[in-house]
């Protein structure tokens, strides 16, 4: 059986790429890196579980770009151009054939992003995977939670509820038609995290987060950062379109693992983001406005009456 340290080189450990900002990658006690000069050091953690953060089922070559796209997703969030990455992982047994996939996965996604593997841990149990990020942001134009401003408008990119609509599926809640049952399961196993929409959103953005617990509560974080309020029109989200009504709006407003962005800007603002949009090949779309109230989420129903948001996941409530 292979060593922890023969795993670790043979599927985790990558020749120095040319211009590549990584001074010591894998192989000793800690990864030397450059950071640019006027630049600060974005970081983001994100561990999944397997049976409560992906289906036991998932693909191994899906599951290694996943653990890496939603550290991405937060990274885009803020603004910020990945550089680095570090993946501890426990493992139930050194299956060579599933590191093989899970590596691949990890990899391809990483080399489109231009991200170096610097580090990690691995040990024996179950399986769990923890990925960090890291990456570079012009400190005066880093995004955060806390911008957003009364007046400001309200977007999300992409289509909300995809994956959510995909677990439903896979729980026997559903049955979706095919084209869509598929592309909805690739959101679920293989999210694309939007990191040049957040590249492109530094100085026109007011404040940004990303969806990974649902629309309705990652606003929210937004709202208690700021101190504001929003109103959100629900006929305006672009969510999925499942023929269940009930449903298609529990996975629009709290159906986790979207990652696409929600942000704020400027009135002012508009015209130079709707020319994102066809630039990136993303949907954009306006679906309110902060409201000076402190910490209230009004949604609206197609009727104009206010509709109370499904409540997003959390992990230690008791349904989760």
């Amino acid at each position: 059986m292979a060593s922890e340290f023969d795993l670790i080189r043979r599927f985790f450990e990558r020749p120095a790429r040319d211009g590549s900002r990584t001074l010591l990658g894998v192989g000793d006690d800690a990864a030397l890196v450059r950071v640019e000069p006027g630049m600060a050091l974005a970081v983001a953690t994100d561990m999944l579980l397997a049976g409560r953060h992906f289906p036991d089922a998932t693909p191994p070559r899906a599951l290694g770009h996943k653990a890496l796209a939603v550290n991405l997703s937060d990274l885009a969030a803020m603004g910020a151009t990945p550089r680095w990455a570090t993946l501890s992982i426990a493992l139930p047994e050194a299956d060579e054939a599933w590191l093989t996939e899970f590596s691949a996965g990890l990899f391809a996604l990483a080399q489109r992003f231009d991200v170096d593997l610097v580090g990690g841990d691995t040990t024996r149990g179950p399986l769990a995977i923890s990925v960090t990020v890291l990456g570079e942001v012009p400190a005066e134009h880093a995004l955060t939670r806390g911008g957003a401003r009364p007046g400001d408008d309200i977007w999300v990119s992409g289509e909300l509820g995809q994956a959510a609509a995909a677990l439903a599926a896979l729980q026997g809640r559903v049955q979706l038609a095919l084209p869509g049952a598929a592309q909805a399961r690739a959101r679920l196993d293989m999210p694309e995290p939007r990191v040049a929409l957040g590249e492109r959103l530094r100085g026109l953005a007011s404040a940004a987060i990303d969806v990974s617990d649902g629309f309705a509560a990652d606003l929210g974080h937004v709202l208690e950062r700021s101190g504001v309020g929003a109103l959100v029109h629900y006929a305006q989200l672009p969510g999925v379109r499942t023929g269940d009504a009930a449903l298609d709006l529990r996975c629009a407003l709290a159906g986790g693992d979207d990652y696409e962005l929600i942000f704020t800007a400027a009135q002012s603002a508009r015209a130079a983001i709707a020319l994102l949009g066809p630039a990136l090949d993303i949907a954009l779309s306006r679906v309110g406005a902060i409201q000076a109230t402190p910490r209230r989420l009004v949604v609206l129903g197609a009727d104009g009456a206010p509709i109370t948001p499904p409540t997003g996941y959390d992990h230690f409530a008791a349904s989760a």
